[in-house]
């Protein structure tokens, strides 16, 4: 197993390539269920999580191949090619669904195309419940019949599903997509209310639109899905990944660096992008990516409240409070979505960080100085937090249990050496 080693104190400058967003290119994946024509994803990034999921559509008869670098026919990065001329299997067996919570995705597209399903409950990052409730709550109001049991959720809509209007007890990302799949091919008029707003979820309403089916009020929080007899194949190129983007940019606030964010969009992190102003970085658009700059300025301290976007993403919760723990002053940083979304703060701890829990509340009062020191991730976005306090402390910081890194983040090392971190991966002994 390998850990990564951080050589902490160099400030970062230079230009930094944002890859294709994982929690767009899930979802998307899933899409190719829908058709038995060929969907090709182009912008795909390497990630752990996109393997797992290739696996998964794999194991229901997808066909999957990826053509590795492309530039022609539009397409950018990693170009993938999915085909599910025939759904071989409608069983989404434990070994494969519990290694990522977004394996529940299939349920929706397999139980509209095939009228049955049985997926395992899912897993993933331990960071709070996240049932998957709402998910099941959704497909009954289609006209599916659900039971749990043994560890499996079973789906039947022998008849087809049919379109009903469904409103969301709470914002939820996960059932919104899962939901989305399945309405398109349900008979009749689907309305969602109280849907998740998430760029991601707008991606993924355009990659069906292109497939064929008949979406209105995107970017809104009412979807009002008509479903169509058939998806048809398609080619889409995935979002920018706005967490990898927000993650970089605190990492050039934490070292008081200059990083250009190469094909990032600034309107997907703007809640972000605001509270990082505020605590003296720079941050603006600047040749079709992100510019962020904090030379020679003190870093703030600053409150920060996670919410639904388009308000701060949780999943740059734990980046912006390793972020404070150097800032001038107090801030307090309120968590709102996931209720184990503290667990990096005793690793931070270890490094010299002054972090009070409260609850779902941090307090955190900066210090002038990280101490480098062996750590263990706790999930993915932790993972990052210590990455990037690493960058800041003074000696040597080694992150353990980084298989959660490679979960979402492409090539993270490789990344940050071309700006000037001192950082390897290495083999924990």
């Amino acid at each position: 197993m390998d850990k990564i080693r951080i050589r902490g104190g160099q400030t970062l400058n230079g230009v930094i390539r944002i890859g294709g967003a994982k929690n767009a290119a899930l979802p998307l994946m899933a899409a190719s269920l829908l058709s038995d024509e060929a969907l090709v994803l182009s912008n795909v990034p390497h990630l752990a999580d996109i393997t797992t999921m290739a696996n998964l559509l794999g194991q229901h008869g997808v066909l999957v191949s990826l053509d590795g670098q492309a530039g022609n026919g539009g397409h950018v990065g990693r170009v993938m090619s999915l085909t599910a001329g025939k759904i071989t299997s409608t069983t989404a067996p434990y070994d494969l669904v519990r290694r990522m919570r977004a394996s529940v995705l299939v349920l929706g597209p397999i139980v509209a195309r095939e009228g049955v399903a049985t997926v395992s409950l899912p897993g993933g990052c331990a960071i709070g419940t996240r049932p998957v409730d709402i998910h099941l709550s959704g497909l009954e109001a289609l006209g599916a019949e659900i039971e749990v049991e043994a560890g499996y959720i079973r789906a039947r809509a022998p008849k087809g599903l049919r379109g009903a209007r469904y409103v969301f007890p709470k914002v939820s990302v996960g059932a919104t997509e899962n939901l989305l799949l399945a309405a398109s091919l349900a008979k009749g008029e689907t309305i969602f209310e109280n849907a998740a707003r998430e760029p991601e979820i707008t991606d993924l309403c355009e990659c069906l639109i292109a497939m064929g089916a008949k979406i209105d009020g995107v970017g809104t929080a009412t979807l009002t899905v008509q479903g169509v007899d058939r998806l048809h194949g398609a080619e889409h190129s995935i979002m920018p990944d706005r967490i990898e983007a927000g993650t970089y940019a605190m990492a050039a606030a934490i070292t008081g660096g200059t990083v250009e964010l190469e094909g990032a969009r600034l309107d997907h992190i703007e809640a972000a992008a605001a509270q990082l102003r505020k605590t003296g970085t720079t941050i603006e658009s600047r040749n079709g990516g992100i510019f962020v700059s904090r030379a020679n300025t003190d870093l703030l301290a600053v409150d920060v409240a996670t919410d639904p976007y388009p308000g701060f993403p949780t999943d740059l919760q734990a980046q912006f409070l390793a972020l404070m723990t150097t800032a001038k002053g107090a801030s307090v940083i309120t968590e709102t979505i996931f209720e184990n979304r503290f667990m990096h703060v005793p690793e931070l701890q270890r490094m010299g960080a002054d972090v009070t829990l409260q609850g779902s509340v941090a307090i955190v009062r900066g210090v002038d100085q990280l101490n480098g020191a062996p750590v263990m991730a706790s999930d993915l976005r932790a993972s990052a937090s210590l990455v990037l306090a690493g960058l800041a402390a003074e000696g040597v910081t080694e992150v353990r249990r980084i298989y959660h890194l490679d979960r979402g983040y492409e090539r993270l090392e490789e990344k940050l050496r071309l700006v000037g971190a001192d950082i390897e991966r290495v083999e924990d002994s």
